[in-house]
């Protein structure tokens, strides 16, 4: 049963809600595609930009901005290159192999409430070039209020060593009835190119939902996996019917998934979309959405980023495909539990 708060609720009874229907709709066209997998990479797998080397990189589109990414991105995350002394050490050797490996989504956004990114690490392995698209959940520590906010945001770009970020988040949804409409008049004042919503937590969806249909957000960044599929029901149809990017986090649901298949082969029939590893399989799954525009994959370990980067290039599964998937992983005791938890 999907949980719906207190904040939720309130949003829920909004009377815009069925007032913006009709202004949604209007970028509808762009991430509608027929199927996933083999439809999905014909649709979306011209590669442009930073990539443009590597033809057969898989690249999607933000939505109705038109705005074209490598399918993979990148999250920084505490201990990869904030306080741990090897995480830091290792963030730079990460940097290199997702970029050589055609990557360019870095999203910056748990580096904040661990330490300070401004000593020099973070900037220097992310490279001061601007053809990275660089997301960042805005942070609130100073309140919602716009005059503490701004002094939130000029300490991010400080930090970060950028004069803006491509896409600010609400932080959690706080307050996002009063902040997201804040972010879009800094859209237009240049301090950010998107604006987003989003939460890890799947009990939010409703609330993400509502801000999706009744104000002006270009993306989401939400949780979704082989396990935690309930996106599909409502928030990925809608991201494609309204023209709203897609950022995925937790594809592999923080280790989770890897400890419930640990000692266990692949299925032979898994090599017929590439999958040769577990951690292909799980991001394969993932990626065939073709409401997904980029999928998030957080690691300090530059073989494990390697591995991740191989997913952007080759065939994705396709619907029945992943439909065996998710039966294949049933199957495995434990699975309905990690499922409820």
């Amino acid at each position: 049963m999907t949980f719906v708060d207190d904040y939720s609720a309130s949003l829920l009874g909004r009377p815009t809600r069925r007032r913006l229907l009709a202004a949604g709709a209007a970028g509808a066209a762009t991430l509608v595609v027929p199927g996933v997998g083999g439809q999905a990479q014909a649709a979306h797998g011209a590669s442009t930009g930073s990539v443009a080397a590597r033809r057969d990189a898989i690249v999607r589109t933000i939505g109705r901005t038109g705005e074209r990414l490598p399918a993979i991105g990148l999250g920084v995350v505490p201990g990869s290159g904030t306080r741990s002394g090897a995480g830091r050490a290792q963030l730079p050797d990460v940097m290199r192999v997702y970029g050589e490996a055609g990557g360019r989504v870095v999203d910056t956004s748990r580096l904040y409430g661990d330490s300070d990114p401004s000593g020099g690490e973070v900037p220097t392995a992310l490279g001061a070039t601007s053809d990275l698209f660089v997301t960042q959940k805005l942070p609130a520590a100073g309140g919602f209020e716009e005059n503490d906010m701004l002094r939130q945001w000029r300490a991010v770009r400080a930090g970060l060593g950028r004069d803006r970020v491509d896409v600010l988040q609400v932080p959690d949804l706080a307050s996002a009835e009063v902040v997201v409409p804040m972010l879009t008049r800094w859209k237009s004042a240049g301090r950010t190119r998107y604006v987003g919503v989003g939460h890890h937590s799947t009990r939010y969806y409703p609330a993400i939902e509502v801000m999706m249909r009744n104000f002006d957000v270009d993306v989401i960044q939400i949780r979704y996996s082989l396990l935690t599929r309930s996106a599909e029901e409502q928030l990925l149809p809608l991201a494609a019917e309204y023209g709203i990017g897609v950022i995925v986090t937790m594809p592999m649901e923080g280790g989770r998934l890897h400890r419930l298949v640990e000692g266990r082969h692949l299925p032979d029939w898994a090599a017929d979309f590439g999958a040769t590893t577990w951690a292909r399989f799980f991001l394969k799954y993932v990626l065939a959405h073709p409401a997904v525009t980029v999928v998030l994959q957080s690691t300090g370990n530059p073989a494990h980023a390697e591995e991740n980067m191989s997913v952007l290039r080759g065939v994705l599964p396709d619907d029945d495909q992943r439909a065996r998937m998710v039966e294949h992983m049933a199957g495995f005791a434990g699975f309905a539990r990690l499922a409820d938890g």
